[in-house]
């Protein structure tokens, strides 16, 4: 494994509560990261197929209007494995790049009729390695998404190196950190719908406390790429534009931003990497190395 790579964040906007097209654009940044050099590609928070904000709009009284908009979002979301994961499985082995996508999934294994937000992982010759799913979603989130559980707290060996996932404020949890700092996590996949100053304050320390580089990608969204037949979009504040601006970013294990923000634009960003970065890191820090006092602290996942 090369200890210099480059990684790519793809900051792009999905075509709304349609997997087909969605899918087809996420197929063709693979390819565009691919043919740059990029080892991975991270995409966004439930990039298939789109971040659902209504559930900040739109009262739990209002039965009807959430049944119609989760039963779209059910008919859209990914089954693992089915054509639309088939899809970006051949478009990651064709450009050769381990892929790490954000989607709505359906508990398949049950009833099929239940989401979990999760990420997919795909190595650099097409095979899905794994899925995580949201350990607990936030706030209004919870009228959609079911949680997830430790058995996708996992890390996996890719050609970039070792790769890990955590999904947007699962990124606050402390002990969810710690079961990726324990699992040797060299970069962690970080997925998103915050934007917010905080968000990037958050992911410089990450990046310092795990001695980690850290991939946060959230999607690019306008009012306008909301269809006019969602009439939840009229409940935005006149003329607001941009329902979410980006600002995704690289950054390196000294908490330094090595690639980003990019703020209110569509575009996939490229950082080189060298992974020797990490042990420097560790040499003053190693939360759980030399600096974990074992004999203080214990710490269980329950898998």
């Amino acid at each position: 494994m090369d200890k210099t790579i480059k990684l790519a964040a793809a900051q792009l906007t999905p075509s709304f509560l349609n997997k087909e097209k969605t899918v087809e654009k996420a197929c063709k940044a693979i390819e565009e990261a691919g043919k740059a050099g990029a080892k991975l590609i991270v995409f966004p928070e439930v990039f298939i197929s789109g971040y659902p904000d209504w559930v900040w709009l739109i009262p739990n009284s209002k039965g009807a209007d959430l049944n119609a908009l989760y039963l779209k979002l059910v008919e859209n979301a990914v089954s693992v494995p089915d054509d639309s994961t088939a899809k970006i499985c051949k478009a990651a082995k064709s450009a050769h790049i381990n892929v790490v996508m954000g989607m709505h999934e359906k508990n398949t294994e049950t009833s099929g009729a239940s989401l979990y937000n999760s990420l997919l992982f795909i190595d650099d010759n097409g095979i899905i390695t794994g899925k995580h799913r949201k350990l607990i979603p936030t706030g209004g989130e919870r009228l959609v998404w079911a949680q997830g559980d430790g058995t996708t707290l996992k890390t996996y060996n890719t050609s970039a190196g070792k790769l890990g996932g955590l999904i947007c404020w699962e990124n606050f949890m402390p002990l969810a950190r710690n079961a990726m700092y324990e699992n040797g996590t060299q970069i962690l996949a970080a997925p998103t719908w915050d934007k917010s100053p905080n968000w990037l304050g958050s992911m410089q320390h990450i990046a310092r406390e795990g001695g980690l580089f850290v991939v946060s990608t959230c999607m690019a969204l306008k009012l306008d790429d909301i269809p006019q037949e969602y009439e939840f979009r009229n409940l935005y504040p006149e003329g607001r534009e941009w329902v979410n601006t980006g600002n995704s970013c690289i950054i390196a294990p000294n908490g330094k931003i090595i690639a980003g923000p990019l703020e209110a634009a569509e575009g996939i960003l490229y950082a080189e990497i060298d992974l020797n970065e990490i042990i420097s890191a560790k040499r003053m820090f190693d939360v759980v190395g030399h600096y974990a006092r074992t004999d203080v602290f214990q710490f269980k996942v329950n898998k």
